[in-house]
């Protein structure tokens, strides 16, 4: 019996497992369907040419670069996120986070957005110029600019010292004397090897006047030990001896086979040592030729943008960036170190502050709201600031006064510069006339209705 009812449970069991199948027809179904995935994919149309070549140049960068490590932490990846996004949103955009690779499509797509990029950025150098016009027109004063003292022609700072180089050796043509003189003086920064090179030639010099019949003080052998080492490697030393009238000879010397270079000077009469005896003393007056600054004076009419400056890196030791760094670490610490210094150090701290300054701008509101500025050393003193101001007055000879920022009188006769008075790098002054003088001037019914001379005034503007 349990036979019987084990043997209806089997033949129910099959029943129900459907028609049967062969197991030719399983397997040759299974190679059709694999068959008919793979021809789906050939089937896809192939990439354009540009994107063929935008591919290639992603896959060639690719293969230069090692592939980065993945990061299988979930925390390494939201961090690297985080750095890529403050890049930028556009530099987000076209790099793949480290960890995940980027499909070819993206790839390509990346390329071409770059490559489209550049175009637009070559395409447009108009607009990168206004750019550069807009930021240099929100300047007080577009640079620090110098004056040739031989040519008269406004330098910039990188031009200056090569201009005048070329201005000295121009000057041969005119006065070969005058022109070594400036050569010795200004082609050579070791003023202690120029002393000696002078001290040297003016002994040369010396001699021929008190013995002008020896021959051999009007010989100069080149080899000689002195010459090489204090007279050769100074630039314009020669230059001046052959102005004085040595040349250059090949003369036999004893003891030797070969000959050797001298500077020999002929035989010269009174006058002509007199002459000698009055370019030593020009050689041993003779000062460096250096560009003046050109202090750039300019009037503007009354404004509330006095205090309002914005200055070129020109006016600093340190450059933009080192600049803002340190800004920004004294803004940090301002409060720390106003408890922990003293006041001794603190007043050593501002003078080393004054010393990142070369130059400063400063302004001068006269009593009509009228403003004057100009430009100087931050070492000037300020007898050249009283000069300026009154060299730009109409009335220079009435006396006048300045305050400096927070009340603090000037006074001309101290020999201060601006840095120690805290002029630096630029400030705002007032300008105020001698109350007595202005006084009597006025009892006497006497009156200047302009402050600043005409040319001054022919070029006014008006500060933003």
């Amino acid at each position: 019996m349990k036979k019987f009812f084990e043997d209806i449970k089997k033949d129910i069991k099959f029943k129900s497992a459907g028609p049967g199948k062969k197991l030719t027809e399983a397997s040759s179904s299974k190679a059709e369907v694999v068959q008919s995935s793979c021809g789906s994919k050939h089937n896809r149309n192939a990439p354009s040419e540009g994107s063929q070549r935008a591919g290639a140049a992603a896959l060639a960068r690719i293969e230069q670069h090692p592939r980065p490590k993945v990061h299988t932490s979930q925390d390494a990846i939201r961090n690297q996120g985080e750095v890529q996004f403050s890049r930028g949103k556009g530099e987000a955009n076209r790099r793949p986070i480290d960890g995940y690779s980027e499909t070819p499509t993206r790839q390509v797509k990346r390329e071409l957005e770059t490559a489209a990029l550049a175009d637009k950025e070559r395409s447009n150098p108009e607009e990168e110029s206004k750019v550069v016009e807009k930021d240099l027109s929100c300047l007080s004063v577009s640079g620090v600019y110098f004056t040739c003292p031989l040519t008269g022609a406004t330098l910039t700072k990188s031009e200056r010292e090569v201009h005048i180089k070329e201005a000295i050796l121009m000057r041969f043509e005119e006065d070969a004397v005058e022109a070594s003189v400036m050569m010795v003086h200004t082609f050579n920064k070791d003023r202690e090897k120029v002393k000696a090179a002078v001290d040297i030639m003016s002994k040369y010099i010396e001699n021929i006047c008190k013995n002008p019949t020896e021959e051999k003080y009007r010989k100069i052998k080149l080899s000689n030990k002195v010459y090489q080492e204090k007279v050769r490697c100074v630039d314009g030393c020669r230059e001046f001896l052959e102005a004085l009238g040595f040349t250059s000879i090949l003369l036999p010397v004893e003891g030797q086979e070969e000959e050797e270079e001298f500077l020999v000077l002929l035989e010269h009469g009174p006058d002509a040592l007199e002459l000698m005896k009055e370019r030593r003393d020009r050689l041993q007056r003779g000062e460096p030729v250096r560009a003046q600054l050109d202090r750039q004076p300019q009037a503007f009419r009354s404004s509330p943008h006095g205090q309002r400056f914005e200055l070129p890196p020109d006016f600093y030791n340190l450059t933009a960036e080192e600049l803002k760094r340190e800004q920004q670490q004294r803004s940090e610490s301002v409060e720390k170190n106003a408890m922990m210094r003293t006041k001794a150090m603190r007043e050593k701290e501002e003078q080393r502050e004054r010393r990142k300054y070369n130059y400063t701008l400063l302004r001068i509101r006269l009593p009509d709201g009228s403003l004057l500025q100009g430009t100087f050393y931050a070492w000037d003193r300020l007898t050249t600031l009283f000069c300026f101001v009154r060299d730009s007055l109409v009335d220079g000879w009435r006396p006048f006064e300045l305050l400096a920022p927070g009340g603090q009188k000037l006074t001309e006769s101290e020999e201060v510069a601006l840095a120690e008075c805290n002029l630096v790098p630029a400030a705002l002054l007032t300008f105020s006339w001698d109350a007595a003088v202005q006084a009597d001037i006025t009892a006497a019914g006497g009156s200047s209705s302009a402050i600043l001379k005409p040319e001054l005034l022919e070029t006014l503007w008006t500060l933003s």
